[in-house]
This record gives C-alpha cells, structure tokens and sequence, in this order.
C-alpha cells in the first residue's frame, strides 16, 4: 500500500497521467493502474526503472513508510534529452532519405570496378595500339569517380545525421505518443522490410551464377561481362539490404530493441567499428592484389572469402564480448 501511494505521489508531482508513465516504463495502462491500486506489486526490473524515471533510489521506494523522497545523485550529470513527437518524425524521414543515400554510395563502391574491368578486357581482346594507354586511364578515372561520389554521399549523411547523433551516444527518453507513432509505422513498414530482405537475399545468392557460366566459354571478354553481371546484382542484393534495414533500425533505434536496447549500445558500437576495419581491409587488399598482378579475373575471390571469413569473425566477436561481460555459460 506504501509503495502504491508513492508511485501516486511521484507520478503527480511530474504532472504525468497513468498512460504516460505507463509509456515510459514499457508496461500496459492497465499495470499502472494495478500498481497503484495495491493490486500488484512491481517486478524489481520495474522497481528500478522507476526509481530512475522519477530521479528516487530504490531504498526509498522499497520502505514500508512514508518519508521525504531520496533522490539520487543526479546533480552533476546532464539531463536525460527527451524526443519528442516530432523530433521522432523529423529523424524516420531523414533516416528514410538517408537509407537511399547510403545504398546508392554502397552500389557505385561494388560498381566501381567495373568500368575498369570492361575497359581492361576490351584492351587484351583487341588490338587498339596507341590507344591502350588512354584507354586503361579512362578506366582508372571512372573508377575513382565512382568512388568519389560514393565518398561525397557517406560524408554528406554522416554530416546531416549530426542532429540526431545523441541518440546513439547518449540515453534518451521518448515523449508521450513517441512509441506508439513508431510502432505504427513499424507495422505497416514491415511487409516491405521482409519482401526486401528476401530478394536481397536471393540476389545475393544468385549472383555467382554468371561467374558459373563462364567456366564454360573461353572467350575472355565475355568472361570479363559475366564478372561485372555478378558484381551487378550482388551491388543491388546489398543496396536492398541497406534500403530496408535503415528504415527498420532507425525505428528499433526509438524503440530501444534488440542492438538498441541500452546494455548492447556499447557492444554495438564496438562492433560497427571492427566491421569498418574489416571490410577496409578487404578492399585494400582486392586493389593491392589487383592492380601489382592486374589478374582481375582471379582477385574477385577476394569477396566470397571475405564473406564466408565475416561470419567467423562476428562469432568470434560476439564469444569475445560475451566473455568480457561475463554472461558466457559453462
């Protein structure tokens, strides 16, 4: 009954009905309502999420008395930011924009080459004399034009998420409505998010196939056009996978689930920065390879390694942070 009148209390002197902090805590109306009506009593997950929803400790709300409340000691720490209903708006719009920005810049990196490796065929299966030269170049120039545009677009998102960075760095509180509005959206998103994730994959799976082919022809220009048709659709298999799983992280990042729930942030973040330096590294060494042996029928196998070696990896990575924060089992 004690516990009961306090949550009341607390709940009023913030100025929040049932359904707000019932919101805030992640639990139904109806929990809230039983809470403080002595019907049921918190779970002790509960329990400590409203001592720090309501800035009191624990020992406070656990007493069987009433007393003064005693807060925490919150005083030299920065204010939890608050999102509000249309910050969340404002960020899914950006974050639906910035999905097409980030798989266009992924394509035109797995395209990149392409030029290069046509040009370069076109070079050994024909005689073009003084022209090979020039031609060779116009395939490096198109190849770092590619990539430049695809550099300009990743910096140009990265620049224009500044806004909305606190909510990877930073703990945040969602606003009255937040969660419902996203949860919506998540709903009626779904069925797109799964129909992409499926053609990506099977792009992604179907995309030796021409490389299969071309076992079987001895033509080597044509060996050279069945390469680039594989680097083509794993490039849109992977822009797929980009389009749709920004929009869905940027509504579980609001929703604080599954990588985004507050005790994974820091696992998360560790493992997008392996993941850069894995795939770096990969790149650096399909061009090292490539351009010292210029056997560009050979290195493509670079990727699949990398691949089939990424899956390795993340277990690896995952054992490593499992044991670190002791939740590894005998």
């Amino acid at each position: 009954m004690i516990l009961a009148d306090k949550i009341i209390r607390l709940r009023k002197k913030n100025g929040w009905s049932q359904e707000e902090l019932a919101e805030k805590v992640q639990v139904s109306r109806q929990a809230v309502s039983k809470w403080e009506g002595a019907q049921t009593v918190p779970d002790l997950e509960k329990i400590l999420a409203l001592g720090r929803l309501f800035g009191v400790t624990t020992d406070y709300l656990l007493k069987d008395e009433i007393e003064d409340e005693e807060f925490t000691d919150d005083a030299d720490r920065a204010p939890v930011k608050r999102v509000s209903l249309a910050l969340a708006n404002e960020f899914l719009e950006w974050r639906k924009r910035a999905a097409a920005r980030i798989a266009a810049a992924t394509l035109l990196c797995i395209v990149a080459v392409i030029p290069l490796l046509l040009l370069g065929a076109a070079v050994e299966t024909t005689d073009l004399g003084v022209y090979d030269t020039f031609v060779a170049v116009a395939g490096l120039i198109l190849l770092f034009l590619f990539v430049a545009v695809a550099v300009a677009l990743f910096v140009s998102v990265g620049l224009q998420n500044a806004p909305f960075a606190f909510l990877d760095r930073e703990p945040f509180e969602t606003e009255y409505g937040v969660d419902g509005m996203v949860r919506e959206k998540q709903k009626a998103y779904r069925p797109t998010y799964v129909r992409c994730d499926v053609v990506a994959a099977c792009l992604c799976v179907l995309s030796p196939i021409p490389l299969f082919v071309s076992l079987v022809t001895k033509n080597e220009f044509l060996t050279v056009v069945l390469l680039t048709v594989t680097l083509l659709v794993a490039g849109v298999g992977a822009a797929l996978f980009i389009l749709s799983g920004v929009r869905w992280a940027s509504m579980r990042k609001l929703l604080k689930e599954g990588a985004y729930a507050l005790q994974d942030r820091k696992k998360r973040r560790i493992k997008d920065a392996v993941s850069t330096v894995y795939w770096l590294t990969a790149t650096a060494v399909y061009l090292g390879w490539s351009f010292l042996t210029n056997d560009w029928k050979l290195t493509w196998v670079v990727w699949p390694i990398a691949g089939v070696l990424s899956a390795v990896v993340e277990c690896l990575f995952n054992l490593f942070m499992d044991k670190e924060n002791g939740t590894d089992e005998p």
